[in-house]
């Protein structure tokens, strides 16, 4: 579909899964909805969507993403990565600050959001890292990859635990000073040396050393009364166990500022895979039990935990296709994203495509402080939205995948819903379940 003046008309959307409507796009936002769509002096000339049968919602905001760029562009870039987000049905995502060099200064955040920029597929989001250089040792730069260009407001060591109290208290203290929040990789690395897999049943069986349940459930536990104490912000990274759920919640009920995500994988992996002996299945923190995965739906439909994160997490295969005990941990996750929650959580009746905005839009948005992101689909608000098919199926196949990374747990399972259209700032950057053109920033006035 061709592209015009940069005027839509989406005709016949079910907004958030209720009503169907007509939605106008104009000069990045939404200009009109409802019957005034049509009748709107923008309408005329406008290219014409048609929605029936689909249904919009804002725009995705990821809150856990690895671009791996600047470093390690043999896994991703920003490029590859934001494309395969925009196909995802995203339209801001949070770079993860383990690339190389770190994102543990001003320059580096610098250099990730301008990338973004640059690309044009969606909104780029640095994470800035809590430690210099990942090492646990020292604050980095925390005050002036706020006040950068990229305006930084989550920090996080992912992929590595803050474990020493005293610094992750630092830590804590500090973001107060800018409304940031410290996003935690909740793993006691004492308690999980040499770890390759859930501890449990299946571990036992396989004879693989086991990553306990309270390796990440007493970190949770430390920080969020660590929060309490300094009256901070606290995000807790890809929630794996049961006990972690009732941590979590325990907090909450006492008025801890604590918000906490759930990846797609554990939202419906067991470790029983495991079995299998295929690296695709082995990630940070790894597949739990079914029971852990029935805790994990409930904290997510009950609001215990907040949004869903992907972790997406690609590598080059020969970091997978390897045997079981060298292999690198991580999945990739931004094109199943929607496929996986509407299959374990809509399908299941556990919630519907408004309960989806929220905890993969709207609280995203305000837990990375984006002000334009997960806004409603109303009047006046920036057009960020996508259409889905709800009805759509479709089989993995990561080759197909816009992704660099091939390592997808899913592959070979047929999922349902697919994105159709991704609008960036009233722009298309996804039309017809295919990629389009990137967004671009338009010309300041005057400008030659």
């Amino acid at each position: 579909m061709a592209e015009n003046n940069g005027t839509y008309l989406i005709r016949g959307a079910s907004i958030l899964g209720a009503g169907a409507e007509d939605l106008l796009i104009s000069d990045g936002v939404i200009a009109a909805r409802g019957a005034a769509a049509a009748t709107h002096k923008d309408a005329d000339g406008a290219t014409v969507i048609e929605a029936a049968g689909l249904v919009a919602l804002p725009g995705m905001v990821d809150v856990h993403t690895h671009l791996r760029e600047p470093g390690r562009e043999d896994a991703e870039t920003v490029e590859t990565g934001t494309r395969a987000a925009a196909l995802g049905g995203f339209t801001a995502v949070h770079a993860m600050a383990n690339s190389n060099p770190v994102a543990d200064t001003a320059g580096v955040v610098e250099q990730v959001h301008s990338l973004g920029r640059a690309a044009g597929w969606v909104d780029v989001r640095p994470v800035g890292a809590v430690t210099v250089g990942l090492a646990g040792e020292q604050l980095a730069e925390l005050g002036a990859m706020a006040d950068s260009r990229a305006q930084v407001r989550m920090f996080s060591d992912d992929g590595i635990c803050v474990h020493d109290p005293v610094l992750m208290r630092r830590a804590l203290e500090y973001v107060k000073a800018f409304d940031g929040v410290v996003a935690q990789h909740a793993q006691e690395p004492r308690l999980t040396a040499g770890a390759q897999m859930n501890e449990g049943a299946v571990s036992a069986v396989l004879g693989l050393t086991g990553w306990p349940a309270v390796a990440e459930e007493s970190i949770i536990a430390r920080d969020v009364l660590l929060t309490q104490h300094v009256d901070s912000r606290l995000h807790v990274c890809h929630v794996s166990t049961a006990g972690s759920v009732e941590i979590i919640r325990w907090a909450k009920e006492r008025g801890i500022n604590v918000t906490a995500e759930v990846t797609p994988h554990h939202l419906l992996l067991t470790d029983d895979l495991v079995r299998s002996y295929n690296p695709v299945y082995k990630v940070n923190p790894p597949l739990r039990t079914d029971a852990d995965v029935q805790a994990l739906r409930a904290g997510l439909a009950d609001g215990t935990i907040d949004v869903v994160g992907t972790d997406h997490a690609p590598h080059p295969s020969e970091h997978k296709e390897c045997e079981w005990a060298q292999a690198a941990m991580g999945m990739t996750g931004l094109e199943t994203a929607l496929s996986v929650v509407q299959h374990t959580m809509i399908e299941t009746g556990l919630m519907t495509w408004a309960d989806f905005a929220r905890v993969t839009s709207t609280a995203a948005a305000q837990i990375g402080r984006v002000a334009d992101q997960g806004r409603p689909l109303e009047t006046g608000e920036p057009a960020n939205i996508i259409l889905v098919d709800p009805a759509a199926r479709w089989t993995v196949d990561p080759a197909k995948m816009a992704t660099m990374g091939r390592n997808s747990p899913f592959a070979g399972l047929e999922l349902p819903g697919k994105v159709v259209s991704t609008f960036y700032k009233g722009h298309p950057t996804v039309l017809d379940g295919k990629l389009n053109t990137p967004y671009r920033e338009p010309a300041a006035a005057g400008a030659s």
